[in-house]
């Protein structure tokens, strides 16, 4: 770690919330170089949906390696990547009764909401994109300019403009309607509010603190977005993939986003791999008006169709979700009720964050945890919320291990914060 020190940049920020060498990982486990065991409820932020390590995708990219087939191949056509779309297509497109272009964009998330965020200025011709309060959609200019958080804003060094925030769902309080308030905004001709390129959304909110819309609450923003003529866009890049149990987190809700931002999960095995699926009348690139050296990362592709074969060829996998989302949900509230009303409990699927209020609460817990054998991140606006993304193929005597070491450290904690 001391290396690490003198040779890594100032920027790092995982090594310093986890402070240790990891080695080895399989599934939910990571080894450190000094042999401590580590429960994953991190999941490379929503990376390892399947876990470390997966053996099934692993042997499958080994093959192909092994083969001498094509690895980079910028945006060429090879048979890694017919396969992918033509299972993608028949596996998760036509059996929810969707039909979307593929468009591979540069391996990060940030780049595929930068493509994004272009072709519905492109489309339609206006310049505005309205995001949302605690929204993340990523650290490059155009994206970060769509992200509320302060934090990350002001590290840019410029002007970041050409987005309206608007209140999420919950934002003003449970007795006030977020979606009637933009829609009355829009409606108002002076209201200074100019009409969208697009309407971008995650449909729960990761990094601002698991926020989770209603079903309602989106289907009124899809329909606004469509009465003004703006793009439709869900950023499911880390809700997506099976993360709120089915495939896409806005199935829930019916709806039909004109663009899906895709990546993190996407390859299976943390390989990158990002992606926009694009409804065909919205596809008006010309070549080579968005690209990137390493879009399409064939070996991503692989790794993708094997998840796809392994784990959505029916709903089986899904169900599973639920029930283990269920089994969290159940465990965290009830750890919550022993302190009465001082912390709450939200997220759907395998993504719950829990509230602890303030930020030194949750950075004890969290640093406590790691040091008993637990990995978890904290998220929200000020970094309050215990985030957990665990593998959604953990065993449940893992998960009960893991839940049951962060039961501890939040105990430590407040007795810690609790004047002697």
């Amino acid at each position: 770690m001391q290396a690490l020190e003198a040779l890594e940049s100032g920027v790092r920020m995982y090594s310093r919330s986890f402070p240790a060498v990891f080695c080895r990982a399989c599934g939910s486990i990571m080894l450190t170089e000094d042999g401590r065991k580590v429960i994953d409820f991190f999941c490379g932020a929503g990376t390892l949906n399947y876990g470390h390590n997966n053996r099934r995708f692993k042997a499958t990219i080994t093959d192909y390696l092994t083969s001498d087939a094509v690895v980079h191949g910028l945006d060429m056509a090879t048979p890694a990547k017919l396969e992918f779309m033509e299972n993608f297509n028949s596996v998760i497109l036509q059996r929810r009764n969707l039909q979307y272009r593929f468009q591979f964009t540069g391996p990060t998330g940030a780049n595929a909401i930068e493509a994004a965020i272009k072709l519905s200025r492109k489309v339609t011709g206006r310049q505005n994109i309205i995001s949302f309060t605690n929204g993340y959609h990523g650290m490059s200019l155009g994206a970060i300019a769509a992200s509320g958080n302060r934090y990350y804003r002001k590290a840019s060094g410029v002007s970041l403009s050409g987005t309206t925030f608007m209140p999420y769902d919950g934002y003003l309080g449970p007795d006030a309607d977020a979606a009637d308030y933009l829609q009355k905004l829009l409606r108002d001709e002076s209201s200074g509010l100019d009409y969208p390129a697009a309407i971008l959304l995650e449909t729960v909110q990761g990094e601002g603190g698991i926020n989770v819309a209603r079903k309602e609450w989106l289907q009124s923003i899809q329909a606004i977005a469509k009465n003004v003529g703006a793009l439709f866009i869900v950023d499911d890049i880390q809700m997506g993939c099976g993360r709120t149990g089915e495939f896409f987190s806005f199935e829930f809700a019916d709806l039909s986003p004109d663009i899906v931002v895709l990546s993190k999960s996407l390859s299976g095995f943390g390989l990158p791999l990002s992606m926009l699926l694009i409804k065909e009348e919205y596809d008006a690139w010309q070549p080579g008006e968005h690209t990137g050296t390493f879009r399409g990362n064939n070996l991503a592709l692989v790794s993708a169709t094997a998840a796809l074969d392994l784990y959505w060829r029916d709903d089986i996998f899904a169900q599973g979700v639920h029930r283990t989302g269920e089994v969290m949900r159940h465990r965290l509230e009830s750890i919550a009720a022993q302190y009465g009303n001082r912390f709450s409990v939200r997220g759907r699927g395998m993504a719950f964050g829990f509230d602890c209020g303030a930020p030194e609460l949750a950075a004890t817990t969290a640093l406590t945890a790691f040091k008993k054998g637990l990995m978890v991140e904290r998220c929200g606006p000020v970094d309050q919320v215990i985030k957990f993304l665990p593998a959604l193929t953990i065993d449940s005597e893992t998960l009960n291990d893991g839940l049951e070491i962060f039961e501890h450290s939040l105990d430590e904690a407040l007795k810690q914060a609790r004047p002697s």
